[in-house]
């Protein structure tokens, strides 16, 4: 009985089987694909190559160990640059896949109304009325999310370095973060305030936890997370777009029930 007063989980396999069955879902897919790998490699590479003209050069040129203070300090200075290296490349990567979200919004706003139209059918929610005060809400909530990961990027910046649980905080905020991204693009559709997201996400928090725990796992991998997001980005849109449906539908069904007894 238990069971019946929640929504079901939509499978990531399901998604995926969904994505190839329906052939608009799948070009539209491809296309955003090389877009967003496009824009991250190009922003990313752009913003690696300025900081290191500016910076590296100050961590390559490293005192000549002589002594056991001389050695240390090698030492110490070869950790920094290390710090130097994996800290840009974790902020470089991020701020690039930020620009290249912003440049491909529309085209998954357009992906995940696709998908769940063909998904909902009769229950399908219109998308909210074009109207110019209507796209300036949806740009203001679209910087509220970029600056929330600005934020992210930079306690990501410092969790980075601290073992273990530095590594366990960052994944886990990631994960949520990974998560709002994805079911922006159905809420904003209904023109949700990042305050309402953010309760969804509270209220399902354990699908939200399994919704974004993949893309986490894929953006902390330095060089693969560049093609690796490209390549997820469009799938978890989806699979994040039928169980954010699938709730509301839910929602729809047993809410009004319950406030009725």
């Amino acid at each position: 009985m238990q069971a019946q007063n929640k929504p079901s989980w939509i499978a990531l396999s399901t998604s995926l089987g969904f994505m190839f069955k329906s052939k608009r879902v799948f070009i539209w897919s491809l296309i955003l694909i090389v877009i967003t790998i496009g824009a991250t490699w190009g922003a990313f590479s752009l913003g690696t190559h300025y900081l290191d003209m500016l910076y590296l050069e100050m961590f390559t040129d490293q005192p000549v160990p002589v002594g056991w203070w001389a050695i240390i300090k090698s030492k110490l200075w070869a950790i920094i640059s290390w710090f130097y290296i994996i800290g840009t490349r974790i902020v470089c990567f991020y701020l690039s896949f930020l620009l290249a979200y912003c440049i491909t919004c529309p085209g998954y706003f357009f992906l995940s109304h696709a998908a769940e139209k063909i998904y909902a059918g009769k229950y399908f929610d219109p998308d909210a009325a074009f109207t110019l005060k209507g796209v300036l809400i949806d740009l203001l909530e679209g910087i509220k999310i970029a600056m929330l990961g600005v934020v992210v990027t930079f306690f990501a910046f410092w969790l980075n370095f601290i073992p273990v649980i530095g590594q366990g905080t960052l994944l886990l905020i990631y994960t949520f973060y990974s998560t709002l991204i994805f079911i922006d693009y159905p809420a904003s559709r209904r023109r949700w305030t990042l305050g309402r997201k953010m309760s969804w996400i509270r209220e399902n928090n354990m699908i939200a936890l399994r919704i974004g725990l993949a893309p986490a796992v894929v953006s902390l991998i330095p060089f693969v997370n560049i093609f690796g997001m490209a390549l997820i980005f469009p799938v978890m849109t989806v699979h994040a777009t039928l169980n954010f449906a699938a709730i509301e539908i839910f929602n729809k069904q047993h809410v009004p029930q319950t406030t009725k007894e």
